[in-house]
């Protein structure tokens, strides 16, 4: 449709058709018995406005959404379809590894590869947004969304961001892709306490530098929608925050897409106490230009009479009936409001050979190999006896709580994966443990006490299993343990203060070690835990995240050598929970540890804890050895530009893919500056024995900050260049900015 045709839709449109298109309800309100009288009820809306409602909430199934839209379309008086939108975070029916693994990748491109193969499950499927890429830098492990976070950089972050948002919405004007809905603007990973729906409050310079980058680089990626997150900023809820939604986002960034509430949002403004009731939290929403209403009546029931008592403008509304018509439009609905989604599209790309490769790939590029004591990885297929312990060993649930839409039969298990390596007589295998001690907090979640009483082991079972443990393990050479998370434990709502192995895994892991065997643990979790007494107690860690479909071939690869590792922490692993949030690019301090003239106790550290986390930034190890050396800059003093080159040299015999890391240090500057900052990354493919020059560039460009003026700009003076594999092993250099 042409622009002038959708602008004459528009001015046909009544208010109350108008409005329906700034609703967005959920599929219960959809079913093919017509009123659906319960969830009505319950929001207080018509059957007339959910006739008039312009967008749907995760309802996806190619038959089913072509059956809602064919209903709808035959109320419509002129024709306007339905949008369906879906949480589809990191895969549909093809699940990858959880995000926080996404960015342990450290590998953008193959992340495009990966969204663009979910966008193509997700359209045949019949979705046409999906909420996602979650960009919210994230700091404090305690946050249950940490799952869905690439990390604590905004550098990475940014990366990624516009790698998930250009996958997703490959050729999305000619009918490819979907569109990308990206979420939560903004700074939601900043909740205080790692508390979820909890107060957000930073300096503007802090948001502006570390919590912003990543949302703008989506926008500029061509993000076709941006969802509002549930904090506060500077006092004021996002969802009716002037300052981010129309003074930043829209005016500074040029946003003109939809903007859309999370869920229930709006409503949310009279919870956090700057709207009285449903009228005045609506005012505060469309002030802020937000434009869709998910899931509360205050749009439905509110913008029609707001408008007739002249409260807010006529113009305010249409602009954002106009933005969800044009992205109708855009997306060709008006043409094909199934948009090709057909159950033969789906039997022909689910699941595909391909996208389990991928899948794979993937996932195998996630998992983080933190500690090999005397090399005991990779292990010798059928060369010794491997017991295969932990309530993980044999578990279908390695796809993590955020992955709606996948199904758990489709997950290769970590046994599965080792039986391709290992015959009957050399791998040997016992659940040994229940995942949790206490499961009653699965209620919150909608368990029965019945259900939660069938879910764990009883006491004799327990006791059967640890023996049946102990027993295999003294027959073992090595033990792999496969421990972690519930998958309850993290994800939206998942907030914890001990973000230790729970304690039944921990107690079962304590007796088999002390058997003294070669021990390996796998971590499944949604978040860095704190591993502190593991460490002491094994040979090798793997953390392994929620690894996807194909998380049991591809950790199977690694453990047996048929894969190098190559995975690097895009998020530091806390030596306590107490040094929470943790990052790595904090500011400088008057009294820091290793370099104030103030003695003992009187500098900036715990009395209990070191300052450094137990794992680093950026840190990895794989199977090879790699030497840095010779770190040349092109000039002392740089102008525009500054050539830098750092020698790489795999001194083994196996090829290895190495992440080359760049970080710069602002030695003076009107304000205080970061210790280090990440500047730029490459992934390299290096041969056995091979030895290459890598080759960075820095512009001013990459060294522009908020200065004390809240000026984005460089300023003269001493930087220090760090090359190396993670953020602490680092050759060094100077130069000038002039």
């Amino acid at each position: 449709m042409e622009e002038r045709a959708l602008k004459a839709l528009l001015d046909s449109l009544t208010w109350e058709e108008k409005v329906g298109q700034l609703v967005q309800l959920s599929g219960d309100f959809f079913h093919a018995d017509q009123l659906a009288v319960g969830p009505q009820k319950k929001l207080g809306i018509d059957q007339a406005i959910v006739d008039q409602v312009g967008s749907v909430l995760n309802v996806t199934g190619a038959e089913k959404t072509k059956e809602i839209q064919d209903r709808h379309m035959a109320k419509s008086r002129h024709k306007i379809p339905l949008l369906f939108m879906a949480d589809i975070i990191y895969g549909y029916r093809t699940i990858f590894p959880i995000p926080l693994g996404l960015g342990a990748t450290w590998n953008p491109k193959l992340i495009e590869s990966a969204y663009q193969q979910t966008a193509e499950e997700s359209k045949a499927a019949g979705a046409h947004v999906t909420f996602a890429p979650m960009v919210d830098l994230v700091r404090d492990a305690r946050w249950g969304r940490t799952l869905e976070s690439t990390g604590e950089d905004p550098v990475l972050n940014s990366a990624f961001a516009k790698a998930m948002v250009t996958g997703l919405q490959k050729d999305l004007l000619n009918g490819g892709g979907i569109a990308s809905c990206v979420k939560h603007f903004a700074a939601y990973g900043a909740a205080e306490g790692g508390r979820e729906y909890n107060t957000v409050d930073m300096s503007e310079r802090r948001l502006r530098q570390d919590y912003l980058p990543a949302y703008k680089a989506a926008v500029d990626a061509g993000c076709q929608l941006v969802m509002t997150s549930f904090n506060t900023y500077d006092g004021m809820p996002v969802t009716g925050n002037k300052f981010l939604l129309e003074d930043i986002l829209r005016n500074e960034w040029g946003f003109d897409g939809v903007i859309i509430s999370d869920y229930a949002a709006i409503q949310e403004l009279i919870a956090h106490g700057v709207a009285a009731n449903d009228r005045e939290a609506a005012k505060l929403a469309i002030e802020a230009t937000t434009d869709i209403d998910m899931k509360t009546p205050c749009y439905a029931k509110e913008l029609e009479p707001l408008i007739k008592a002249g409260e807010i403008s006529e113009e305010l509304v249409n602009q954002s009936v106009y933005r969800v018509l044009k992205l109708k439009n855009d997306l060709g609905l008006f043409e094909d409001p199934y948009r090709g989604a057909s159950s033969e599209q789906e039997e022909k790309v689910f699941l595909t050979a391909e996208k389990r490769s991928l899948a794979k790939k993937v996932s195998a590029e996630s998992v983080v190999l933190l500690q090999n004591k005397n090399n005991v990885l990779p292990l010798t297929p059928n060369k010794e006896k491997v017991l295969l312990v932990g309530p993980y060993g044999d578990n279908q649930e390695l796809i993590g709580l955020w992955a709606v839409h996948g199904q758990r039969e489709d997950v290769v298990t970590i046994k599965k994966g080792f039986e391709r390596y290992l015959d009957a007589e050399h791998l040997l295998y016992t659940q040994g443990c229940d995942m949790l001690e206490d499961y009653t907090f699965l209620g919150e979640f909608g368990a029965t006490k019945d259900q939660i009483e069938q879910l764990g082991l009883n006491e004799a079972m327990k006791e059967k299993e640890l023996d049946h443990a102990l027993s295999l393990a003294k027959q073992a050479d090595t033990i792999v343990f496969a421990l972690g998370e519930h998958t309850m434990q993290s994800g939206e709502a998942g907030s914890r203060t001990d973000i230790t192995l729970p304690k039944i895994q921990q107690d079962f892991l304590e007796k088999l070690v002390a058997l003294n065997k070669k021990t390996v643990l796998l971590v499944i979790s949604g978040r860095p835990l704190v591993l502190t007494k593991e460490v002491e107690q094994v040979d090798a860690i793997i953390q392994a995240w929620f690894p996807g479909t194909e998380g049991g071939n591809a950790l199977a690869d690694i453990i047996f050598g048929q894969t190098n590792p190559s995975g690097r922490l895009s998020m530091s692993f806390p030596y306590s929970v107490g040094q929470l949030p943790l990052y790595y690019s904090e500011f400088k301090t008057g009294r820091p540890l290793t370099s104030s003239t103030h003695k003992g106790r009187f500098v900036s550290k715990y009395l209990d804890s070191p300052n450094e986390p137990l794992f680093s930034f950026g840190y990895g190890l794989s199977y090879s050895k790699v030497d840095y050396s010779e770190l040349r800059l092109s000039h002392e003093q740089m102008e525009e530009t500054l050539d830098i080159s750092v020698m790489i040299e795999n001194s083994s015999d196996r090829s290895t893919l190495e992440t080359v890391q760049l970080y710069v240090q602002d030695v003076t500057g009107s304000v205080v500056r970061p210790v280090k900052e990440l500047k730029d990354f490459q992934k390299v493919v290096l041969a056995a024995g091979e030895k290459r020059k890598v080759e960075f560039q820095l512009n001013r460009n990459d060294l522009k900050f908020y200065t004390k003026e809240m000026k984005f700009s460089e300023e003269a003076g001493t930087f220090i260049v760090f090359v190396g594999p993670n953020v602490k092993e680092t050759q060094t250099a100077e130069f000038e900015l002039v």
